[in-house]
């Protein structure tokens, strides 16, 4: 079991000896996003909580509609063509590879169905993101390169599951999702709390899942979208789980994928065969992971909240891709539902749209930038010098170890038992 790290910007060559680059977990306007976050949020925030409490008021006595945002959800800004287009293009231009593109929408297949009728995209894997509760927390799963004939039908077992979870429904998923060599399962983003059920809850729910279920999950992701910090956590827990790494992007916006695998397969089958049976990946940090963490949150967000005048990206404004139940419960776009949106609403991405000025990035790139000794990559810290990947940042290559840690319940034998008596071919 082998996994390679390389960031671009540390060693530009890198990627030459390959054939062929994977870009995984990227998000299209099929994906709905909840929006459940966004009152915990401003439960922090005293003058964003008066203001979304006031709105709320309001839009009651104004269409007797009450908010709800557990039922509410926006949707990323590019078609699936679009979206497809985007990762393709990463590859080809920056890299002079092959590309090959999974993406992977919550909890829905349409995107790649509906592409597989398109020339140009019409080896695309049928994916999803599958999103799984487990242990008081959600988990989410990449599955992907379903069997087209089969897709439909799985797609609706996972559903059902999620309705209505249990233990031995999500191991018979899992297992026979396993039994099919060419699906490729990945946990994504393991350590990210996004049910907000608190850091040491979700993490002791994750080593739980892992314990149960991680002999028919294939990898970890090293996330495009998370902190270093976080991503060099999921590495201690592949560690300690004998579990290899990959990279995902979960791109929702208008940026490329800031994280990518190369490989030498020339199709998607050879590249999960690579990643199940050779076990060995390669994981490629694209530069922009090199940007402030913070930027490029907030260029996620101008992503989201653009305007597309032209409509070729989709739906023009954003609260056009914004959605949320009516008196009937049917759910609509928030610009039918109201005349125009709160002006606090309106004056906060009027100043996240200021980064559309060069001059303006420039400055919030110098202003959020960390002083070198702290920049994700660099290992001058103790605690990241105990790994043998980040003593620089050329390309490192090391093998996932099967020391125990105390940190984690149940030491990587024995999910290495797990695997053989799922009987996995791994």
């Amino acid at each position: 079991m082998q996994s390679t790290l390389t960031c671009l910007w540390k060693e530009p060559v890198a990627h030459r000896p390959y054939r062929t680059a994977v870009s995984l977990h990227g998000h299209t306007n099929r994906s709905k996003e909840g929006l459940a976050f966004i009152p915990k949020f401003a439960a922090r925030h005293a003058a964003l909580e008066l203001a979304l409490t006031a709105q709320k008021r309001r839009a009651k006595k104004r269409s007797s509609i009450a908010v709800d945002f557990s039922k509410a959800y926006w949707t990323p800004p590019l078609p699936p063509l679009a979206a497809f287009q985007l990762e393709v293009g990463q590859i080809q231009n920056v890299l002079g590879l092959s590309a090959m593109v999974s993406l992977t929408d919550h909890d829905n297949i349409e995107a790649p169905m509906l592409l597989r009728v398109v020339p140009e995209a019409r080896r695309i894997p049928v994916s999803v993101e599958w999103s799984a509760p487990a242990n008081g927390t959600m988990v989410h799963l990449g599955v992907h390169n379903l069997p087209s004939a089969k897709a439909e039908s799985i797609m609706s077992h996972l559903a059902d599951y999620t309705k209505s979870p249990s233990p031995a429904g999500l191991r018979e998923l899992l297992a026979t999702l396993h039994q099919i060599p060419e699906v490729l399962i990945i946990l994504n983003h393991p350590l990210w709390d996004l049910t907000g059920v608190g850091k040491m809850r979700h993490e002791r729910a994750i080593r739980d899942f892992a314990a149960e279920f991680g002999a028919f999950v294939h990898a970890f992701e090293l996330s495009g979208v998370r902190s270093w910090e976080e991503n060099r956590e999921v590495l201690q827990f592949a560690e300690a789980w004998d579990q290899l790494v990959i990279g995902g992007g979960d791109r929702h916006g208008a940026e490329p994928n800031a994280v990518l695998n190369l490989t030498d397969a020339e199709s998607f089958s050879e590249f999960v065969d690579e990643v199940r049976r050779r076990k060995r990946s390669h994981v490629l940090f694209m530069p922009q992971y090199a940007r402030p963490f913070a930027l490029r949150v907030f260029q996620s967000l101008l992503d989201i909240v653009r305007e597309y005048p032209d409509g070729s990206l989709g739906p023009r404004r954003w609260d056009e891709r914004v959605f949320h139940p009516d008196l009937s419960g049917e759910h609509r776009p928030l610009a039918s539902l109201w005349r125009r949106p709160p002006t606090f609403i309106e004056a906060f991405f009027a100043a996240v749209r200021l980064l559309e000025i060069p001059a303006f990035q420039n400055a919030a790139h110098t202003l959020l930038a960390k002083p070198e000794h702290q920049m994700h990559f660099n290992a001058n810290s103790g605690q990241e010098a105990n790994f043998p990947w980040s003593n620089s940042f050329e390309s490192r290559t090391f093998p996932t170890l099967t020391r125990k840690s105390t940190a984690w319940r149940t030491p990587a034998a024995n999910l290495r038992r797990s695997r053989e008596n799922a009987g996995s071919p791994s």
